[in-house]
């Protein structure tokens, strides 16, 4: 995925840079505009990214945050930046002025590294006091990129974003919540499971009895899911090297590579080589087929041909890794089904 390798390149450009940059114009021009841009927005172009935005309230005027990115004439994100070594805690308040007076449904508090992301969940045209998305740009985990991708300029779209919003926020409060529960139960999270086990009376020395086993239960349980998720990874893992082995043996044996092989190869290698350096598009022919893989390796196939009997096949790849046959009269007939090997190529690399 582009926007992860972009997320990640700034993340690294933030972790060698951040101890030379002392202010907040500084923080913003190092670390919040390559965001921005990375959101596809041009903040060279002044009406896509607004700085120092007037958001006047009521008698008071001159109030102007940071920046406003704008579709279509519309702001659709406030920004307020702080100096990357100030805390967020203290400054929603101001955010929570601007976006009153705003057209806007999304507002951003940012220090470059820790960002947030408020909206209206609660009343209309009044700003949440907690964000629906909270993340730190040099820890960011799969999901928090997922949504980040949601305030991209070609995907944007206010309603999905917002009904969306209700849920990450009241995930990650819950979250929140479960975790502290992990690490010093409260009393009635206690009660709830030693009324389930326990049929005595839960007298003061009882419930601090429990307290000490919720928590040690919890944080086995816990243990115990990933331990077997490592396992059950290990294991898959074990059976595709031995399936790999095997295979090997096969190849090595009784394989001819035809003419016709290679030709269908070739068009393979002409569909693709517009999203791939050729040099990564590998063949390795075996008894059962003819397999074209990326990067040499047999866990990313890019397709398969099955052209020594009767009736010639293309084994398609799907997000599953299952193949699905294809029937084609000759090797030319492989370039009708160029939308679904780029879609394969995609499973690997975006």
């Amino acid at each position: 995925m582009e926007i992860q390798n972009q997320l990640k390149a700034l993340a690294d450009k933030i972790n060698k840079l951040k101890n030379k940059i002392e202010t907040e114009e500084s923080t913003k021009h190092a670390f919040v505009l390559p965001f921005i841009n990375i959101l596809g927005y041009d903040s060279f172009n002044p009406t896509e990214v607004v700085p120092e935005f007037t958001a006047d309230l009521g008698m008071k005027k001159g109030e102007k945050v940071d920046y406003a990115i704008f579709q279509n004439n519309t702001p659709i994100l406030i920004i307020e930046c702080k100096n990357w070594k100030e805390s967020l805690d203290n400054h929603n308040s101001q955010l929570f002025r601007y976006f009153h007076t705003t057209k806007t449904r999304f507002a951003l508090l940012t220090n470059g590294i820790q960002y947030r992301f408020y909206t209206d969940l609660e009343q209309t045209n009044k700003m949440d006091e907690k964000p629906f998305l909270e993340f730190d740009i040099t820890k960011i985990k799969d999901n928090e990129v997922h949504e980040i991708l949601k305030f991209h300029k070609s995907n944007f779209d206010v309603n999905k974003i917002v009904n969306n919003a209700s849920a990450l926020k009241y995930t990650k409060e819950i979250k929140k919540c479960i975790a502290e529960e992990l690490v010093n139960p409260r009393y009635d999270f206690t009660k709830l499971f030693a009324n389930k086990v326990y049929s005595g009376r839960l007298t003061e020395k009882v419930m601090d009895e429990f307290t000490v086993l919720v928590h040690k239960a919890f944080n086995q349980t816990i243990s115990e899911k990933v331990n077997d998720r490592l396992n059950s990874a290990l294991n898959k893992e074990a059976e595709k090297q031995e399936l790999d082995s095997i295979e090997v043996v096969e190849e090595e044996s009784k394989v001819v590579t035809t003419e016709e092989e290679l030709e269908g190869f070739r068009i393979v290698i002409a569909i693709l080589r517009r999203k791939l350096d050729i040099s990564r598009i590998v063949h390795r022919d075996t008894q059962s087929y003819f397999g074209i893989l990326l990067d040499d390796n047999n866990r990313k196939p890019l397709c398969r041909l099955h052209l020594n009997a009767s009736t010639k096949y293309l084994g398609i790849i799907g997000e599953d890794k299952n193949e699905t046959r294809e029937i084609i009269q000759s090797v030319d007939d492989i370039y009708q089904f160029e939308e679904q090997l780029l879609k394969t190529l995609g499973l690997y690399i975006d």
